[in-house]
């Protein structure tokens, strides 16, 4: 078995966004921004080969609404191809691709423009299986006012009319390796995905702790539909983690990739970071 990242591209957040009402003199002592008070985001992306499935978890934004979206200044959006053919696989490799939510930085890289005219929608990956979450898909369908200008047709209504998509309600096991559990808060049903890899559970935390910064309960993003809720779901993902010292891959941090933490004095803290490749 074997773990890999894909960075996707990065984009810029206004942390005022990223940590919701903490004050941003308290949380620029934890995560950096520039001068106009934007912080950078990765679109970090999950490879694992079981040597019998080869997965993807979330796909960045893509490239195909990249004007829409340049107040987040996305760049380096990457080319799949390329990327896994530096891991040794293509795109036509993929068996599974689990998307933890469909807000345009997690799931956009699935789908891409065949034509100039962009009429034609095709998937980025032809073999594999889209999984998500019921209440992500009726979310998707049916947003609220907060998530609308986070969804986006052209990513995944294509796949579902080909038939790629698969559907989960509760916690499901994709395959022995891998368990798909669902937290509220953020956005309705989001997947994240507990990875057994030898005597280690590899957590990737999706939106549920974007950010190393975020693991303080309280630290939660202004995104979050229902910041209550994430609160305690993130409690209960951390307590576990610390509890069995699992992995937490933090998909948008662009400058801590992985770590684990412990509960020290009452509060739960990271007390190791290191690299996707160092797991």
């Amino acid at each position: 078995m074997k773990i890999s990242k894909i960075e996707a591209g990065d984009f810029y957040c206004d942390g005022g966004a990223v940590f919701g009402v903490v004050p941003k003199r308290v949380w620029q002592k934890r995560y950096p921004c520039n001068d106009d008070n934007f912080c950078k985001m990765s679109m970090r992306c999950l490879l694992i080969d079981t040597g019998k499935r080869l997965v993807m978890v979330d796909t960045g934004a893509g490239t195909k609404h990249l004007e829409y979206l340049k107040y987040y200044n996305i760049n380096k959006s990457c080319n799949f191809e390329e990327e896994l053919n530096a891991l040794g696989y293509s795109c036509d490799d993929l068996t599974d691709v689990v998307q933890t939510h469909l807000h345009f930085d997690h799931c956009g890289g699935g789908t891409y423009f065949a034509d100039k005219a962009r009429t034609v929608i095709k998937p980025t990956f032809p073999n594999a299986t889209f999984w998500l979450s019921k209440a992500q898909w009726d979310n998707y369908l049916h947003p609220n006012v907060r998530e609308a200008d986070s969804f986006f047709p052209e990513n995944m209504q294509p796949l579902m009319e080909m038939k790629r998509i698969r559907l989960i309600d509760s916690a499901f096991a994709l395959c022995p390796e891998i368990e798909l559990r669902l937290f509220d808060g953020h956005s309705r049903g989001q997947i994240a995905p507990y990875i057994t890899y030898g005597d280690k559970t590899v957590v990737f935390c999706g939106d549920v702790i974007p950010l190393s910064a975020n693991i303080p309960i309280a630290w939660v993003s202004a995104f979050d539909c229902y910041p209550v809720t994430s609160m305690i779901d993130k409690e209960q993902l951390l307590e576990e983690a610390a509890e069995h010292q699992q992995i937490l891959v933090f998909q948008h941090d662009a400058y801590t990739e992985c770590g684990k933490v412990s509960k020290i004095n009452g509060r739960i803290k990271l007390t190791e970071s290191f690299k996707i490749s160092e797991i």
